[in-house]
């Protein structure tokens, strides 16, 4: 009955377009059976669509459409404009790859509802002038993704920054012919390279000019030292007691509640992780029986409370105390779960020729142990059923990790394979055994360049008579080994008793420690 009305509501319609293109003075044109028979069958397939589907069509938006729309939200979060702000900097980095991340899953085909993303962001805040910005700070905005399509989700990330949408006026689908969704497109967040006289007619910033701009005027290395190397020096001193009381106090709350060790996610100041300490050391003395589990363990504050994938008690330094004695409630239900999660590892090495199973910590959110358990698990029930065919300590020798979001096996550069948990298991045992020789040269040269790069730091460290010499690790070996050959070359006086961080562009820290680029100009 129903297909019946839409049926006859269509070919009214086709009377009235007919009717039109009449009094418009059509008065040649033919419309034989055929024309309605077309016309007929493209109403039936599309009114067969459920509404919210073809109201979701409608609002689709491809990558490419995406992009241009957050080129403001871009230009304001961009990690390169905060150079002078390591902490901010690292915020926007990782913000940007889960939204990036929420951005490829709405555009998966047959994605499910994706689960609610909360972000933050430090947003800075620019005066337009020609050929110039003026500085005047940044906001920190946080909200929460809940969008089911990307042209929503576009405009709530500029709503919630507060950012002009008036260039999004008239955007239209780019649905195909068929009615269908936009195919999945390249990652997020790609870099465009437009003709500079997009720049000129729409009146935008050209970022890459920008860039090229602070790169002509970036300083060099004595100079920049010259101008800096007092402030420094003056933070440096100034933080001696402070480093004196953290030193203290991870002492003694080590050997009070028997940890193996305590770390720090993020770069947070001494005085900020010497709070962090005071704060469980009032827990302790508040509530002594509650922090009894964390015997053996190595804690790490960061931004949420619960177990890594690495077995790591993490404390989130936004929870009170009494969301961490709940914590410390659970480890052993926690410690019950690490230990299935060591057995599933076994039981895939056992099943891919003994190659070892690792997680790798990257920047970012940590892992928790949960998802990693969930993993594996799914992993584990995927590859039991087909019981590859590969000699028991074949690959003994070698590491793999478990990444989801990829379609394929790769080789990383470290030489341990990158398995997505989801992918092929029966084409699995062929392309780790086809690569197992060159993954052997990786690590072999991986060592090599780890064992190169620890003694031209300490080279640099003794003969430059600093402080303290470390990385970032954004950073890699070969970068930090050009940096540190480049300073024993150069030999900058100003560096005795500092602390210094190779890292991506110049910063004095709030407690004194040096940022320079790897890079950096002589």
């Amino acid at each position: 009955m129903a297909c019946g009305k839409r049926l006859l509501s269509s070919v009214r319609a086709f009377g009235l377009m007919r009717e039109k293109l009449s009094s418009c003075g059509c008065r040649n044109l033919k419309v034989d059976a055929m024309s309605v028979v077309t016309f007929l069958r493209w109403t039936t397939r599309t009114s067969s669509k459920p509404v919210a589907v073809q109201m979701l069509q409608k609002r689709a938006l491809s990558g490419t459409e995406a992009i241009t729309a957050l080129r403001p939200f871009y230009f304001a979060v961009h990690p390169d404009f905060f150079g002078q702000h390591p902490r901010e900097r690292e915020v926007n980095e990782n913000s940007l790859k889960r939204l990036n991340g929420y951005l490829e899953n709405l555009q998966k085909p047959g994605f499910r509802t994706l689960k609610p993303t909360k972000l933050t962001f430090y947003v800075r805040e620019t005066t337009e002038r020609k050929d110039e910005i003026l500085s005047s700070g940044f906001r920190s905005v946080s909200f929460t993704l809940n969008t089911k399509d990307v042209l929503s989700t576009v405009q709530d990330v500029l709503r919630s920054c507060s950012l002009s949408m008036e260039h999004m006026q008239g955007l239209e689908s780019s649905a195909g012919p068929d009615g269908r969704p936009p195919q999945a497109g390249g990652a997020f967040y790609r870099p465009i390279r437009w003709d500079k006289t997009y720049y000129a007619f729409t009146g935008y910033r050209d970022p890459e000019q920008e860039l090229e701009q602070a790169k002509r005027v970036e300083p060099t290395l004595s100079l920049w030292l010259r101008n800096n190397e007092a402030e420094a020096a003056e933070k440096q001193k100034s933080s001696v007691p402070r480093r004196e009381e953290l030193k203290r106090l991870k002492t003694e709350l080590c050997s009070k509640l028997g940890l193996t060790d305590v770390r720090w996610q993020r770069s947070w100041g001494v005085a900020h992780r010497c709070c962090q300490l005071q704060s469980l050391s009032r827990l302790s003395q508040q509530n002594p029986e509650s922090l009894h589990n964390l015997r053996g363990h190595i804690l790490v504050f960061t931004d949420q409370s619960g177990m890594n994938a690495s077995g790591h008690v993490m404390l989130g330094t936004m929870d009170v105390h009494h969301q961490w004695a709940k914590l410390f409630g659970r480890l052993p239900s926690y410690r019950a779960l690490l230990q299935q999660t060591e057995w599933l590892k076994e039981r895939i090495s056992l099943l891919l020729g003994g190659i070892q199973v690792i997680h790798i910590e990257r920047r970012g959110p940590l892992l928790t142990l949960e998802e990693h358990y969930s993993s594996l698990n799914a992993f584990h029930k995927r590859l039991l059923p087909r019981r590859p065919a590969l000699h028991p300590r074949s690959l003994q020798d070698l590491a793999m990790t478990l990444e989801s979001g990829r379609s394929s096996t790769v080789l990383h550069e470290l030489g341990h394979f990158i398995v997505p948990s989801a992918c092929e298991t029966h084409q699995l045992p062929t392309v780790l055994q086809s690569q197992a020789q060159e993954a052997r040269r990786r690590v072999k040269q991986h060592e090599k360049l780890e064992m190169e790069e620890q003694e031209l730091v300490r080279c640099c460290k003794v003969e430059l008579s600093l402080s303290r010499l470390q990385k970032e690790a954004s950073v890699s070996s070969p970068q930090m080994m050009a940096c540190c050959r480049h300073l024993l070359e150069e030999r900058p006086v100003q560096l005795q008793g500092l602390r210094l961080c190779v890292s991506h562009f110049y910063s004095v820290q709030q407690d004194g420690d040096l940022c320079i680029p790897w890079d950096w100009k002589g």
